[in-house]
């Protein structure tokens, strides 16, 4: 299904000559399903590293792997949500039935060349470990932080790279009492107090992205609340908060997305409210902010004061799980490209980020490398190369390394070839 592009002064359609008008001069673009209209028509090639990330020690393995960062030494951390998502074959260590295996803790850190460097995470003192841990981001001043998707996670926590705690910002529980929307289908919720617009707690955090600059933390809130909050990234004041279009957030719930409903009805993915999950908002190089809404199939732009500017949707047939799952940008001065996971299709989008156009894609949906089950986080280094995760069963993390810039043949490449 082909993608669409909307902001409030246009609207890009689906036919190619109207896709071409908006993009960047002198480059094409290509519909779904099409061939190469221009050989000048340009994207990131890449092939995947099927050995990467080396072995893990102490016949560790990953549960659902939920969130992805590249440091500033880029350095790859991830998080996984470990026992509560693995097989009972898969932990036999824990009831003493076998050799292998157990989870590995919650949070690891690699190198370039996939070794392990550091680990450490879960319940301790002072803070509340989420009951499902959602994102990690490491800062600019290397700091690591994760949000949570679990029933009580309405906080945020941040630690040193050693895992000693720095701060919990929010409560949790702090919205435990919510009951649950009948017929939402979402986990949206009514009846409860502070919500979206609660000064001091979230609901249910995805991502935190930074934007340095301003010295601010985007919070993608989230699973329960339905927006983008900003906080001080010093003190963890919330400093302001918007939902879709920049609209106030509001949290009355909405039925089940449906891609066949008429635009500006409730079930219609066009609705003035985001749907849970909020599952990205990350800043660009030129003070933008791309923000994931998910099971609308679009990704919103903003300033970074809450101002709408346009949008885009993709892959509109995703239904419950959504197709907007997680961004990274491309590491050119200009930030020319996104990278976007989409988690149902199972491949990664490659968008020119000033039209919002798909220019091609890659990836399949399978067990082999290069493929994946349920995509869920993206992020990437200063080199180029792409790490994502994937959740469910996936339950691994993949290295996809640059290859540099090469003409598109066509929309779909498939599975990428392995890096030799």
């Amino acid at each position: 299904m082909k993608s669409f592009i909307r902001s409030k002064n246009f609207m890009i359609g689906s036919s190619l000559a109207v896709l071409m008008a908006g993009l960047v001069v002198g480059q094409g673009v290509l519909t779904h399903g099409g061939s190469a209209q221009a050989q000048s028509v340009m994207a990131p090639k890449f092939m995947v590293d099927p050995m990467w990330p080396k072995p893990l020690p102490n016949h560790w393995v990953l549960g659902s792997a939920i969130g992805v960062t590249v440091d500033a030494n880029d350095h790859i951390w991830i998080i996984h949500r470990g026992a509560s998502t693995l097989d009972k074959k898969e932990k036999l260590i824990d009831s003493n039935g076998g050799d292998c295996c157990t989870a590995a803790p919650p949070v690891l850190e690699f190198a370039q060349d996939g070794t392990l460097l550091r680990h450490w995470g879960g319940p301790g003192e002072g803070f509340d470990w989420p009951e499902s841990n959602h994102g990690i981001t490491v800062d600019y001043k290397g700091n690591v932080w994760i949000g949570g998707n679990g029933g009580p996670d309405s906080h945020i926590l941040k630690f040193t790279q050693d895992g000693k705690f720095i701060a919990q910002y929010g409560k949790k529980g702090a919205r435990r009492k919510a009951t649950a929307a009948a017929g939402s289908g979402e986990g949206q919720v009514a009846g409860f107090e502070g919500g979206s617009n609660d000064p001091n707690n979230f609901g249910r955090v995805a991502k935190i992205s930074f934007d340095q600059k301003e010295n601010e933390a985007y919070i993608s809130d989230g699973y329960l609340n339905k927006r983008v909050a900003v906080l001080d990234v010093d003190t963890g004041k919330m400093k302001r908060w918007w939902g879709a279009y920049g609209n106030k957030p509001d949290d009355t719930p909405m039925p089940i997305y449906d891609p066949a409903a008429a635009p500006g009805t409730p079930g219609s993915g066009h609705v003035q409210q985001f749907r849970n999950p909020v599952h990205c908002a990350d800043v660009s190089v030129d003070r933008f902010v791309y923000v994931c809404d998910r099971v609308n199939d679009r990704m919103q732009v903003f300033t970074t004061d809450g101002k709408f500017v346009k949008e885009a949707y993709y892959h509109t047939n995703a239904r419950s799980d959504g197709s907007v799952w997680d961004i990274a940008f491309s590491k050119d001065p200009q930030q020319k490209f996104i990278f976007m996971a989409d988690g149902v299709a199972d491949r990664i989008r490659v968008i020119d980020r000033q039209s919002l156009a798909e220019i091609t894609n890659f990836g399949d949906g399978g067990r082999q490398p290069g493929q994946f089950y349920a995509v869920h986080s993206i992020a990437i280094d200063h080199e180029g190369n792409l790490y994502t995760t994937e959740t469910y069963e996936g339950k691994r993390v993949q290295r996809f390394v640059y290859k540099g810039m090469a003409p598109v043949t066509k929309m779909d490449q498939g599975t990428p070839q392995a890096n030799k």
